[in-house]
């Protein structure tokens, strides 16, 4: 028995320091004070004291004396991970250092700080942000007619222009000691939003120079001449910016630039001056056809050592900001994306000045770390608000025509098949605005490269998803193109947000994982900067750390599973407290993957981006699972917002479970993902999606008008007048909640045969001569149902309006008679 009990004291005793990651002292302390106690205590003889010291000394010695470890171990695996390091190129290694880290690096942690996260303040608008917000953006919307400018004009009209310009709304992050606005993150992602439930054309026009482009640029790095010389223009909108980056045979791949830029001699503005002589052609650039300056990514190279350095001849990638009417430049053309101007700019032996360098001379090759702090930056905010727009419009239309729209006399939201659709759209909706505005604060305070790169990811993958469930429960109603679709330039516009800044697919498989494990990780990086020094020492020190950290991760994923989460701790009690939890338990499990696989596939783990991807996944919902349970607390954690908690909840940790699952099964080294396996999920997967009853909750909520769907909708344009598409459809729900109890009466009774007739006028005066209705009453019903069928109708059109909609006026054909 006594052995027993001391072989259990051992095993707890050695959980107990894994789980709280001692270190070689503490495992001295405890191995030395296990055997000396059972001798005391007269478990173990004296004899067997001493084999133990014998025993553990020269391993202890060999671990925890540095001059003994380095030189029989820490050598050994230096060499190895030098080997398995993954290579990196220049652009790779700018890259992957742009940015900082911030609560993604918590979640590579393993042991959360959830009351760093809970006291972190989110960016809330100033007075002069939200009357900006409710003046300037929505005179805009109620400006911007999206049907005339797609369809019509495709273009917006010279008022719009002019409007943007004379407000500033190009200026929202230029400070105002330059002319700008100074607005931010927030408030420019929340205008962007609201602009775009009134005009995509107008939000896509406004965000580009208010993300990546000349004005952040000039803001961050510009010198205080650059900075004078355009930010003014800029900001009074008498300047219109672009920025070239991509080109025909270069996406994302920037090292791959062929543009170039040749330090030399020549004339400008008759004097002869050291500058650059540019040949470039670039494709894909939003508002390039209407620019009056152009940002410029290009390739430099100093043939004659004209720069001082004889010795070096390749720069690098180098931004400049140039006119875009200088001497050999080709600009004006339009790609047809949509009608936002998109379009290519080429340039033969343009001369410029040197000055031209953004940052000036010194900055000469450093474009590629501005270009990437930049997008790491401007990607949280300008995509993130389309697809929050999208998915606000998505849950405030659907909800209404589901409630409105009525098939086998019944609406059709009540059934469950759309209310699956439904559920999702509103489930969705409440994880954007969550990551949309945590998102946009860190931008605030930091510059979070993954955070953005996960945020602009996901967001624009959820925008697709709500604007095709909104598609699907709308059905013909969203397909016929037209001014009442309020649905088809979201649709439209999924491409656009899949593919720009940043491809989906590559973010997901390259950066998100890659780029994290390695920035986020509290050893990593430093591991291979020691190596890069050939630091054996400096790497002693880490590795050791290394280890010590990653046994705690294991342990605690091991111990958390056994659980199932309940032995990790929450900062909260009530609904959500089971949450934060889980999350603390899967942040350790990702924590001793990320290191099992990075200790054992190293550069490899490039070219496996499904696996890489899968990581990704995992880290993304945990910063989205973060968000939302952050969202819930700052909105005061209120009953309204419990079930929409639930579903996201539910969502995120099924669809980490999933990636964990298939990154498990097809992991390269044999046995080994089995061995992940059960230590993270010794218990198996515990968590399978929303329920159908949580399902059927949002469905339902979904069409009722309440504070909460107010306030998920918030800032968003509903339209004015008769015609608007959202306006109309307001309209109708909002009279058919006041009229539907004397809505359904009048149907059932038709349904019944207690009343007849062929058209509506016939059915109310049948209704009143039976005594169904009254004439109040069939009053309330003839006015709503004008507002349903006016709700509900497509538009159609004139052949010559179609094929020449400038020279013809659109005519809205309707039927004469509608039945209920």
């Amino acid at each position: 028995m006594i052995g027993l009990i001391a072989f259990l004291i051992a095993v707890a005793g050695s959980w107990a320091l894994s789980y709280f990651g001692a270190g070689i002292v503490g495992w001295t302390a405890g191995i030395v004070g296990y055997f000396l106690v059972a001798w005391l205590v007269g478990a173990i003889g004296w004899l067997a004291f001493v084999i133990a010291l014998v025993l553990f000394t020269p391993i202890l010695a060999a671990l925890g004396v540095p001059g003994i470890r380095r030189k029989l171990l820490t050598s050994q695996l230096f060499e190895r991970f030098k080997v398995i390091l993954p290579p990196m190129s220049a652009t790779e290694r700018e890259a992957l250092e742009a940015g900082s880290p911030w609560w993604e690096a918590e979640m590579f942690s393993g042991t959360p700080d959830w009351h760093y996260l809970l006291n972190f303040q989110r960016t809330e608008l100033t007075d002069e942000e939200q009357a900006f917000l409710d003046n300037e953006a929505e005179q805009l919307c109620d400006m911007a007619d999206e049907w005339q400018i797609s369809h019509e004009l495709k273009d917006m009209p010279p008022e719009v222009w002019q409007f943007l310009r004379e407000n500033k709304f190009f200026a929202m992050l230029i400070p105002k000691e330059h002319g700008g606005l100074g607005f931010s993150s927030v408030a420019q992602s929340t205008i962007v939003a609201k602009i775009a439930t009134g005009s995509l054309t107008a939000a896509t026009t406004v965000m580009v120079p208010n993300s990546l482009g000349p004005g952040e640029l000039l803001v961050r790095y510009g010198t205080r001449q650059q900075q004078n010389r355009w930010l003014p223009g800029l900001a009074d909108g008498s300047e219109i910016p672009c920025f070239g980056l991509t080109g025909p045979e270069v996406g994302s791949d920037a090292g791959a630039l062929p543009d170039r830029g040749i330090v030399c001699e020549g004339q400008y503005n008759g004097e002869t001056v050291l500058g650059i002589k540019l040949t470039f052609a670039k494709r894909w650039i939003t508002l390039a056809p209407v620019a009056t300056v152009i940002g410029l990514a290009f390739k430099l190279y100093d043939p004659d050592g004209l720069l001082g350095d004889a010795n070096k001849t390749e720069y690098g990638i180098t931004c400049a900001l140039i006119s875009a009417d200088e001497p050999g430049v080709t600009i004006g053309e339009r790609h047809y994306p949509g009608a936002f101007m998109n379009g290519p700019i080429e340039g033969s032996d343009v001369f410029v000045p040197l000055d031209a360098i953004i940052g000036g001379r010194e900055k000469a090759g450093g474009g590629w770390r501005m270009l990437t702090e930049c997008l790491s930056a401007g990607r949280g905010l300008s995509l993130p608000a389309l697809s929050s727009a999208a998915a606000k419009g998505s849950y405030r239309m659907t909800g209404a025509f589901a409630r409105i729209r009525r098939q086998f006399k019944l609406p059709v939201g009540k059934f469950e098949g759309v209310q699956e659709k439904t559920a999702r759209i509103s489930g969705l909706n409440y994880k954007i605005e969550a990551g949309r505005l945590l998102t946009a604060s860190a931008v605030d305070h930091c510059t979070p490269a993954v955070v953005t790169a996960m945020t602009k990811y996901h967001l624009t993958e959820w925008m697709r998803e709500s604007v095709n469930a909104s598609m699907d429960v709308h059905g013909g109603r969203a397909i016929q193109r037209g001014p009442r679709n309020y649905v088809w330039s979201s649709y439209e516009a999924i491409p656009i947000g899949i593919t720009v800044e940043g491809a989906n697919i590559l973010t997901r498989s390259l950066m998100i994982f890659g780029q994290g494990a390695i920035r986020c990780h509290p050893f990593v990086i430093k591991e291979m900067e020691a190596a890069a020094r050939d630091d054996l020492a400096e790497f002693d020190t880490l590795l050791f750390g290394h280890i010590r950290h990653s046994v705690a991760r294991g342990m605690r994923a091991f111990t958390h599973g056994l659980t199932n989460a309940w032995s990790a701790r929450s900062p909260v009690t009530g609904e959500a407290a089971r949450y934060y939890r889980q999350l603390t338990r899967y942040s350790a499990a990702l924590a001793i993957c990320s290191d099992i696989t990075l200790g054992t596939l190293g550069g490899a783990l490039k070219k496996k981006e499904m696996l890489s991807g899968r990581l990704g996944d995992i880290l993304s919902e945990l910063y989205f699972g973060s968000a939302t349970l952050k969202y819930f607390y700052d909105e005061g954690s209120q009953d309204d917002d419990i079930d929409h908690l639930h579903y996201v909840m539910a969502d995120c940790l099924h669809n980490i479970e999933q990636a964990f699952d298939g990154f498990f099964r097809n992991f390269p080294v044999t046995g080994l993902g089995g061995l992940m396996r059960f230590m993270v999920m010794p218990t198996g997967q515990h968590h399978h999606g929303p329920s159908d009853r949580l399902k059927n909750k949002l469905g339902a909520a979904i069409m009722e008008p309440s504070a909460f769907r107010d306030r998920l909708t918030k800032h968003t344009y509903l339209g004015h007048g008769q015609t608007h598409p959202t306006a109309r459809m307001e309209r109708a729900f909002n009279k058919l909640v006041e009229v539907e109890p004397v809505y359904n009466k009048f149907t059932q009774a038709l349904s019944n045969g207690k009343i007849n007739g062929w058209d509506l006028e016939e059915q109310l005066a049948s209704a009143i001569a039976t005594g169904v209705l009254t004439e109040t009453e069939a009053e309330s019903v003839r006015t709503y149902d004008t507002l349903r069928y006016d709700a509900v109708l497509t538009d159609a059109f004139t052949s010559e309006y179609i094929s020449d909609p400038l020279h013809h006026d659109h005519v809205d054909t309707r039927a004469n008679s509608r039945v209920a």
